[in-house]
């Protein structure tokens, strides 16, 4: 395997949406969660990602509650034609109540959501438009519905989900066309294997894995153990106590893997992940998140590196070993 930067490899977006870069950028970390922040770095960290291929970037309204949306507007505005701008709705965190971790799939809530992000990213139109969670308490034809009549009117192109069910995505599916799903996946977490990842490549839609490096912890053990007391990190369950020390184990396993191979562990764990896509048939869009340019950069050169067999033996007993929740 090599770790050159290659032109990015490109994926439809749903059964009917454009193509777009194979790897896109998870924008959250740039204004919330993981540490400190950098507003000079991370706007380097966009531009050099278009530069590169990238054409997802990925954000909510949450992250930041709404600041993260209002950073990334300007950029957004310079590069309407080439960037496909994906963010969220449903958790109900405000200034004014940022702990408040509540979930609303209400149509009005929708409504009011929608009008929100487009006025703090500066938009016309929404690209994809992601239910970030769902509750039980609104059925899927209230809230689908209401995002389905966001399309008729041309507020959002395409609708997506995250973290749902294989039964849900298929029913939601039914009411309106999902182009994409955002689940946590990566060689650390795979329970979308089983049932959602098969329902997604019979209707066609496309997953966006969120958190492929597992939050850092697959780029390298030098990471995770220098999470400051601001990273929230250090609340995750693997990422604490006797489980973090078990992980790490695993990292360190990974570690000496791509040493061997002269990629990095976090080229190594997206490369496995674009090599299980091909495996399942499934397309596949992986959205590392980063604020360095030196990070993306070596993000991006896995979308051309190639998986033998017998490294992906090697890798495969991993997600049995891992201790703590995914979150």
């Amino acid at each position: 395997m090599t770790s050159e930067i290659t032109t990015m490899p490109q994926v439809r977006l749903g059964r009917d949406g454009p193509m777009i870069g194979a790897q896109g950028l998870g924008c959250m970390g740039m204004s919330e969660f993981y540490g400190a922040t950098d507003e000079v770095e991370s706007r380097a960290t966009l531009e050099r990602a278009l530069e590169l291929g990238v054409t997802m970037f990925d954000t909510a309204d949450m992250y930041g509650v709404g600041a993260n949306e209002e950073f990334l507007a300007p950029f957004v505005a310079a590069n309407r034609d080439r960037v496909l701008i994906a963010t969220k709705f449903g958790y109900t965190r405000t200034p004014e109540n940022p702990d408040d971790w509540s979930i609303d799939n209400r149509p009005e809530f929708i409504r009011a959501a929608v009008d929100r992000s487009l006025k703090r990213l500066g938009v016309d139109v929404i690209d994809l438009y992601y239910m970030h969670r769902r509750i039980d308490a609104v059925p899927l034809e209230d809230s689908v519905g209401a995002m389905a009549d966001l399309v008729t009117v041309g507020k959002v192109k395409w609708l997506g989900l995250s973290a749902v069910t294989a039964a849900e995505l298929r029913a939601a599916h039914a009411i309106h066309p999902i182009a994409a799903l955002q689940s946590e996946w990566s060689m650390f977490t795979r329970h979308i294997e089983d049932e959602v990842v098969p329902t997604a490549v019979d209707l066609g839609v496309t997953i966006v894995p969120y958190s492929p490096l597992v939050r850092g912890m697959l780029t390298g053990q030098a990471i995770t153990n220098a999470l400051t007391g601001d990273d929230a990190r250090q609340n995750f369950p693997r990422f604490s106590g006797e489980n973090r020390e078990a992980n790490m184990r695993l990292v360190a396993k990974i570690e000496e893997m791509a040493a061997e191979r002269c990629v990095t562990p976090a080229q190594l764990a997206l490369a496995w992940l674009y090599a299980q896509g091909r495996k399942l048939n499934v397309r596949t869009v992986p959205i590392p998140g980063t604020r360095k340019r030196g990070r993306l950069e070596e993000n991006i050169a896995a979308t051309s590196m190639v998986l033998t067999e017998d490294d992906r033996a090697a890798l495969e007993p991993l997600a049995g070993a891992v201790k703590g929740m995914a979150v």
